[in-house]
């Protein structure tokens, strides 16, 4: 078995953060800090998982056959009848109100 890693301290997480530009106070360093070393402990733990004799796979359900339906063309709406219901239209289009400020009008 292989000696436990080094999980992670404050100096790196603090580290991270200016690289992310982050800004962490104290209280969050240190919880994040804790939050991060439990994540890496639980990683090197499933590192000493026994994988030698497991075939690799791409998918954990690699017998699943697809479920879904046929893809078959059906009949649907057509534009003026999904349209019909809408407030407002403008051509082929629902219309809505504006909720992005700015030059962005079409």
């Amino acid at each position: 078995m292989n000696p436990p890693k080094k999980v992670i301290d404050e100096k790196t997480v603090k580290h991270v953060a200016l690289l992310s530009r982050l800004a962490l106070n104290d209280e969050e360093l240190a919880l994040y800090s804790k939050q991060l070393a439990s994540v890496l402990s639980y990683i090197n733990k499933l590192n000493e998982v026994g994988t030698k004799d497991v075939l690799p796979t791409s998918h954990v359900l690699s017998t699943l056959k697809n479920v879904f339906r046929k893809d078959v063309v059906k009949p649907s709406l057509g534009c003026d009848e999904a349209l019909r219901p809408a407030p407002s239209r403008e051509g082929d289009f629902f219309k809505v109100p504006q909720v992005i400020e700015g030059k962005y009008k079409l």
